[in-house]
């Protein structure tokens, strides 16, 4: 019977040295970071009056270039988890990159709405390698006592991009413009690409396989793997989770300047505490859920355990949501965002739990994309209620009924008796 407590990747883990391991891990969250400020520096000029009446917007056609991103990195989320099954991390992850960090700075050439549009989607090609690349080095180079923490302060990088990507943007905007906050931010990234090509070697894809992937039984197949109840269990919550994050990401800026009447600068010290203090727990929580382990608690009822606290939570904005206080509105914006930091690392490492190595590129492209699906949704959903209904009422309101659905649906299909392979001999 397959130890789920250690995993089958704890021979991998020895193949480094300690120090290389989590100088890498700094390495994905570093590129995490870069790929969120990327992609969540739209938002900020989309709150501009100057680049609204330049691009001529509507509130649906805000929520539209919000959601633009997600349509290509959604699609080619199983596409690239298969790539770095097939090819490993280095060079796709690198290549993809580079790709990306040009696209957002070719902005600054755009002249329309449907250019603003394409670069977008171009953005999307470019990170959609991101998740997979970085959670299959992981899910190979630590054992499961550990991959709490290491997919905690990669993850971080996901909030700290966000917490960091606004105010960034609304300085570089009050500097100069947008343009040349697109150019910077864009162009400024690629400083990322030599330590990785340098301190990253491309042994993802060992020559050998180890003795867990020897006997194992041959690799589960996507079909077999969307048949189990935990793979749609998670990615339900997935994209409930990514509903609300991303509802913060692309609308919390204009929120904050037309329903609450505060300055752009103002909004983006909101955004980076909240995902600061998120980006915090993440670690905290990924760190607290893997000593909970070690000392001989069930991975999978503990993982599970912080995921769902996190999930309600969250459910706090709607607090904020219906208050007169601007301050009770921004406290509850921090509280709710930073309080979902406890899924953050757990819900990522549970899939590690119950998933073969062999399957989890497949696997996170997967959740990743259900995730995208999430940063389409949410954007469009939102500005669409906005303009129907005048005001943020309705989005807000649609954002704890979101949360719920995932808390229920991780109760009742997350499950290790669902885990496809579960009793694949170590």
């Amino acid at each position: 019977m397959r130890n789920i407590a250690t995993g089958t990747s704890a021979a991998a883990a020895a193949r480094l040295p300690d120090s290389q391991r989590w100088t890498i891990i700094g390495l994905l969250n570093a590129g995490m970071i870069i790929a969120y400020v990327s992609r969540s520096n739209l938002p900020v000029a989309l709150a501009l009056p100057d680049f609204i009446r330049f691009f001529h917007l509507s509130d649906l056609d805000r929520g539209t270039l919000n959601s633009a991103f997600f349509w290509t990195y959604a699609v080619l989320q199983i596409p690239a988890g298969w790539l770095v099954d097939r090819y490993g991390v280095k060079w796709p992850y690198a290549l993809s990159f580079l790709f990306w960090c040009l696209a957002s700075a070719g902005t600054v050439l755009v002249g329309s709405l449907s250019e603003l549009i394409v670069l977008r989607v171009i953005l999307g090609v470019g990170e959609s390698v991101v998740a997979p690349a970085s959670y299959k080095w992981i899910r190979l180079h630590f054992a499961e006592k550990e991959r709490g923490l290491a997919v905690g302060v990669y993850m971080a990088g996901t909030k700290i991009g966000p917490a960091i990507g606004p105010p960034l943007a609304a300085w570089l905007i009050v500097q100069y413009d947008w343009r040349m906050m697109f150019l910077i931010l864009g162009l400024g990234g690629l400083i990322w690409l030599m330590p990785w090509i340098f301190l990253v070697g491309n042994d993802e894809r060992p020559a050998t396989p180890r003795i867990s992937e020897r006997t194992a039984p041959a690799p589960i197949r996507l079909g077999q793997l969307m048949a189990s109840p935990v793979t749609w269990g998670t990615v339900i919550v997935t994209f409930c989770y990514m509903y609300f994050v991303y509802f913060c990401i692309t609308w919390m800026p204009a929120y904050f300047v037309e329903q609450r009447h505060q300055t752009l600068s103002k909004t983006g010290l909101y955004t980076f505490f909240s995902f600061g203090g998120m980006a915090i727990v993440a670690v905290l929580g990924g760190w607290f859920a893997d000593l909970i382990i070690r000392r001989g608690s069930n991975p999978v009822t503990v993982r599970k355990s912080f995921t769902i606290a996190g999930l309600a939570i969250a459910c706090t904005e709607l607090i904020g949501a219906h208050t007169a206080s601007v301050g009770t509105a921004v406290t509850f914006s921090i509280v709710s965002l930073s309080g979902l930091g406890l899924a953050t690392a757990n819900y990522w490492a549970i899939t590690q739990t119950l998933f073969p190595a062999a399957t989890i590129g497949a696997m996170t492209g997967v959740q990743n994309c259900a995730a995208s699906i999430a940063g389409i949704v949410a954007p469009v959903l939102t500005g669409w209620l906005k303009q129907k209904t005048g005001n943020y009422e309705a989005p807000m309101n649609a954002i704890w009924v979101v949360l719920a659905v995932g808390i229920f649906s991780y109760l009742i299909l997350v499950r290790e008796k669902y885990a496809p392979n579960l009793t694949r001999p170590s």
